[in-house]
């Protein structure tokens, strides 16, 4: 720590009730609503992070000798690599057939929630880079620390890599696709910002939806109702059980979220002969709307795109918000002018040989990650691409 700096006790919890949620909100901030202690909390009170379903809370608090928070990761004991977005089973069916044991692991990140940003919280102040330069030396020795194969900090930002990097962690690169706001006035504005062919494409998709007798309601604060959680839940749990096996959320998770966080909620529902058959949860930060969760109980012709994406985007603009992050992968949302952006995380390993291997491996996968975004941009349907 530089000269003057507090010395810093740094623990783990097991749990983040025991912990305020002013303190920690002074660590993490305003902008992205996935860190706040409203939303972590709720994840745990509703049963859907425990033990049982592989997600152990082990958050680390960084605090000074009068006992303020000055720092803190959200992070969690792994029983297995699902829920992550940055996909590593590779690596442990490699460190098994080495005869190694993978699981547990340890994971800083968001569960369920591919939104990058910060994982490195630290309170405002003098000391701020100090401390998450603590936290990063931390996080680096906890696998040997701890007798853990690996940890994991996913969904980083780019300089929090670079700190992991000095630490001795091993940076690795992917990409998702999110939406600029180029200043527009409505989503007329925004379409005339591409080219003829995918300009005529997007209209024809939404009067497609309409003509197929669904219209659309996007509501807000006090104006989202048991009813309207209710239909969402049922649709979230038909497509995960369809797409991923295990639904993680519980019933109870959106009751908590819509009476802690409503206002910072925004729920697309989808209507068709009087009864709900779809939607879109997205949660408003300061400057982004962040695409979440997903789901319908009817499949017509481009619901998903008008649901999740095209409403999205009116929403956004009407509240002049700077970009839409519409979740990991997705080819698809390219040409509807979602662009491709590097994300970051970055790994420890217990072992050094199996450092040296996944060191390896992400430096050849970056590179192909930086062409591949580089063909998508070429490939997006902008008449003068964002820069």
């Amino acid at each position: 720590m530089p000269d003057g700096a507090p010395s810093l006790t740094i623990e783990t919890v097991d749990s983040l009730a025991g912990v305020s949620a002013g303190e920690w909100d002074a660590c993490a901030g305003a902008d992205n609503p996935f860190l706040s202690h409203a939303f972590l909390e709720a994840v745990e009170r509703s049963g859907s992070v425990t033990p049982e379903t592989g997600w152990g809370p082990r958050h680390l608090l960084a605090r000074d000798a009068e006992g303020t928070l000055l720092g803190a990761v959200p992070m969690y004991l792994k029983g297995h690599s699902y829920g992550e977005y940055v996909f590593d089973h590779s690596w442990a069916e490699a460190y098994r057939r080495a005869g190694g044991r993978y699981y547990p692991k340890l994971q800083a990140c968001v569960p369920f929630t591919p939104v990058p940003g910060a994982r490195l919280l630290a309170r405002p102040g003098p000391f701020a880079d100090a401390v998450r330069a603590a936290l990063a030396d931390t996080l680096a020795s906890l696998p040997k620390r701890l007798g853990v194969s690996s940890l994991h900090v996913t969904f980083c930002r780019e300089d929090e890599a670079e700190l992991f990097e000095d630490a001795g962690m091993v940076p690795r690169q992917g990409h998702q696709f999110h939406w600029t706001n180029r200043g527009y006035r409505d989503f007329e504005a925004f379409l005339a910002d591409l080219s003829h062919s995918r300009r005529k494409s997007i209209r024809k998709e939404r009067r497609e939806v309409e003509a197929q007798g669904i219209s659309h309601v996007r509501l807000t604060g006090a104006d989202i109702t048991a009813e309207h959680w209710d239909a969402f839940f049922d649709f979230y749990i038909s497509t995960s059980d369809r797409k991923w096996g295990s639904p993680y959320l519980t019933r109870e998770f959106f009751d908590l979220l819509g009476a802690r966080m409503a206002d910072r909620v925004l729920l697309v529902m989808a209507r068709r002969e009087d009864r709900w058959i779809a939607g879109a949860l997205n949660l408003i930060g300061t400057d982004a709307l962040y695409g979440r969760n997903w789901g319908c109980s009817e499949d017509h012709r481009f619901l998903h795109f008008e649901t999740c994406y095209y409403q999205a985007l009116d929403f956004a603009i009407e509240r002049g918000l700077a970009r839409v992050e519409a979740g990991a992968q997705g080819e698809h949302k390219l040409q509807r002018g979602y662009m491709p952006v590097p994300t970051w995380s970055a790994h420890a390993m217990r072992e050094e040989g199996f450092r040296t291997a996944v060191a390896e491996f992400c430096a050849r996968e970056a590179e192909a990650v930086r062409a591949h975004i580089v063909e998508l941009a070429a490939e997006g349907p902008f008449r003068s691409p964002p820069a």
